[in-house]
């Protein structure tokens, strides 16, 4: 029995002694700043399923919120066995994206480096990074946006939706999907070949719905098929630039991809890299963020309506039909849909698709009260932050009228505002948000203007494990 009770005592002070360590490694070496605060979780697997099932509800911040409650805006949890530290403090948030590259590394499972690629704007660290992102930005530019994008890509949208018989009942999410890599192909890699784009739509469905799966390269598991695609798809690229080194003054294309190999000087690997990496962020964002508006207008029939006489009045200041390349739409037609914007902005914040960034601090950070070790887990969590109700008046209610009010326009700038940031921040902003918010714009002219359409089954948002509409938004479609 005495044998028995020192060996409890034992135990009981290994504890203690475990904690006390825990404790101190808490502590920061410049003053009283310590960890902050929050909970371990089961063991290994901490607050994973807690936080997944959050995320693959319509309100992914319903978890986070309540550590909220507990903790505060900066709080830690266990996700994955590693301490992760999440923040919905919109300064704190800000802090973290603006020192990216300094006290801040991007983060992302494997599944996704291996499939994405080492040489893309998403994955590279450093100096890379800093290259890559400046040539997409510069790909991008607004000047470029008129120049080489508009007219394409209402062409592509005229021609996927002039498809549709009147009556006709389809998934809008699935259309949205095959028009965003539709209009991805054609930009990037100058492809307009339907069966050529249909193949590389196929391939590219594969290779999303790897990228957040286990990492299991055999056959039967999506980590393998996603693998398989990325190949298929370099071969693709490869063709394209092994024709442009033969025939360079032949033009081949008004693709990106062009731009890139006359004006940039990056071996044949990182060209493909770059290209996969814009193929998946376009798509994904773009494809998504126009199901989302559309099944936002559905429930609401006032900014239904206000959007279609704003649509409407552009096509009757129009000469004639859309027929012609002379008769699209301008840019200043563009610019000219202030409501349609708010639309686009209302989307994002409730629907929008970056809904937390994933960062791992390279130095211990000191910020405030609290300390962060080298090493740890960052989640800036941007949903939690949009959907604020100290931030915004019924967060969770659709409504593109609050883009109107004078006092939002500060927390409306999304390239610098720390309350919206549908696009990321810091070295990291999307190069392709213009683009993105471009063709956005374009989709839902030529939809509304198009169609009218009824909703045949009640559908959700969900965000694992990507962003999506459960029941993928079935409608059925009547022509004006």
């Amino acid at each position: 029995m005495e044998i028995y009770s020192d060996f409890w005592v034992l135990i009981i002070c290994t504890l203690f002694f475990l904690v006390f360590i825990k404790y101190k490694k808490g502590k920061s070496k410049k003053g009283n700043a310590k960890f902050p605060p929050g909970r371990r979780g089961w063991p290994i697997i901490g607050d994973s399923f807690n936080w997944y099932n959050a995320v693959a509800s319509s309100h992914p911040p319903c978890f986070v919120e309540k550590q909220v409650q507990k903790y505060g805006k900066i709080f830690s949890c266990s996700l994955h066995g590693k301490w992760a530290v999440v923040s919905v403090d919109p300064a704190f948030n800000r802090f973290v994206m603006q020192n990216e590259g300094k006290l801040f590394k991007s983060s992302y499972p494997k599944s996704f480096r291996d499939l994405v690629g080492k040489n893309g704007v998403i994955t590279a660290q450093g100096e890379q990074q800093r290259k890559l992102h400046s040539i997409a930005s510069n790909m991008m530019r607004l000047d470029k946006l008129k120049f080489h994008f508009l007219q394409d890509i209402q062409r592509v949208i005229q021609q996927t939706l002039n498809n549709f018989q009147d009556n006709e009942v389809i998934l809008l999410q699935d259309v949205c999907r095959k028009l965003a890599i539709n209009l991805m192909v054609n930009q990037l890699l100058g492809v307009s070949n339907e069966s050529e784009v249909n193949e590389m739509a196929q391939l590219f469905s594969d290779f999303v719905d790897g990228c957040l799966s286990v990492p299991i390269n055999m056959p039967g598991f999506a980590y393998h098929t996603a693998m398989q695609a990325r190949e298929n798809i370099i071969m693709k690229i490869n063709k394209i630039i092994e024709k442009h080194r033969r025939e360079p003054s032949a033009g081949n294309g008004n693709g990106v991809i062009y731009r890139l190999l006359e004006e940039e000087s990056l071996p044949d690997n990182a060209v493909a890299d770059f290209i996969i990496n814009l193929l998946f962020a376009g798509n994904e964002t773009t494809a998504k963020t126009m199901a989302f508006a559309v099944y936002f207008l559905t429930q609401c029939p006032k900014a239904m309506k206000q959007l279609q006489d704003e649509q409407e009045s552009i096509t009757r200041s129009q000469k004639g039909s859309f027929d012609t390349e002379e008769e699209m739409l301008t840019w200043q037609d563009y610019k000219s849909m202030p409501f349609t914007q708010c639309v686009t902005d209302e989307t994002l914040r409730v629907g929008g698709i970056a809904i937390w960034l994933m960062r791992e601090a390279t130095n211990d950070v000191v910020y405030e009260d609290y300390v962060i070790p080298k090493g740890c887990f960052v989640v800036p969590f941007l949903s939690a932050v949009h959907l604020n109700e100290n931030i915004y008046d019924d967060p969770r209610i659709f409504n593109p009228w609050r883009w109107m009010d004078p006092e939002n326009q500060e927390k409306r700038n999304w390239r610098n505002s720390p309350f919206f940031a549908p696009f990321g921040g810091g070295g990291r902003f999307c190069p392709g948000a213009e683009l993105a918010r471009l063709q956005i714009a374009l989709f839902l002219h030529y939809f509304v203007t198009t169609y009218r359409w009824k909703q045949l089954k009640e559908d959700r948002m969900s965000f694992f494990p990507s962003a999506r509409l459960v029941n993928g938004l079935q409608i059925q479609l009547t022509r004006n």
